[in-house]
């Protein structure tokens, strides 16, 4: 199960994450937290407590940063647990996306 926690700052959003980015994830992200983010510059996305990541959940976040790039957003993830790295690296998310998301 997927839940999430927005904490807006001065100058960004943070998008605390919990659980498995998956396809049921996909509804809540998109209806839910993709409208709020829109409102910020800055969008750093909180990984501490993602488990897992399905292709589902990998192709929502290549569109969710992609289209919020191209909107002109600096989005970032961090704290991203070993296992999802993995995934990550293995799918080369940081060539897709950008270094730059994940420094």
């Amino acid at each position: 199960m997927f839940t999430y926690q927005l904490i807006e700052k001065e100058h960004e959003i943070v998008v605390l994450c919990e659980g498995d980015i998956d396809i049921d994830a996909g509804d809540v992200i998109e209806e839910d937290i993709q409208p709020v983010l829109s409102l910020h510059n800055r969008i750093v996305f909180d990984f501490e407590k993602v488990y897992f990541v399905d292709s589902s959940g990998i192709g929502l976040i290549i569109r969710l940063v992609s289209d919020l790039q191209e909107a002109g957003k600096a989005v970032r993830i961090e704290k991203i647990r070993p296992e999802v790295t993995e995934v990550f690296e293995l799918l080369q998310i940081d060539e897709i996306l950008g270094k730059q998301v994940f420094e």
